[in-house]
């Protein structure tokens, strides 16, 4: 019972803060090179508008459809091939849940999974809008 109790208390002490996100960061192309060895941040801004998505989380199709723009932003600066390797490690490495930095979400604490955001949290996003 002492245990039940316990995980009770945790489960609902990970919650408390869960309507508070973070100030937008980025890490740029996370575990992934920003760009050539020649343009070495040729696709970065595809990858910090596509943490700008991440950091805010969302659902499962926004997800989806955020690793879509950076796969077409990627091929859009010449890079086809890579825009393909990046989307196979962004649907693969980015789950909201996996407790990583650059997880699906990752400006409200973990674990938050995929939800939809309400208009009190899109508030708190356009606080931190990207310019």
């Amino acid at each position: 019972m002492r245990v039940i109790f316990i995980s009770l208390l945790l489960f609902v002490s990970l919650g408390v803060n869960a309507n508070e996100i973070k100030p937008f960061t980025s890490d740029g192309c996370s575990v992934f090179p920003d760009g050539t060895f020649t343009q070495n941040e040729l696709w970065l801004a595809c990858c910090t508008a596509h943490d700008y998505d991440y950091w805010q989380g969302g659902t499962f199709k926004q997800r989806l459809e955020s690793d879509k723009r950076l796969k077409q932003c990627v091929a859009a600066v010449g890079e086809p091939s890579i825009a393909n390797i990046m989307l196979a490690g962004v649907r693969l490495g980015g789950s909201p849940y996996f407790p990583t930095p650059y997880r699906w979400g990752y400006g409200w604490p973990y674990p938050r999974g995929y939800q939809a955001l309400t208009d009190d949290e899109r508030k708190q996003i356009q606080k931190f809008k990207r310019r």
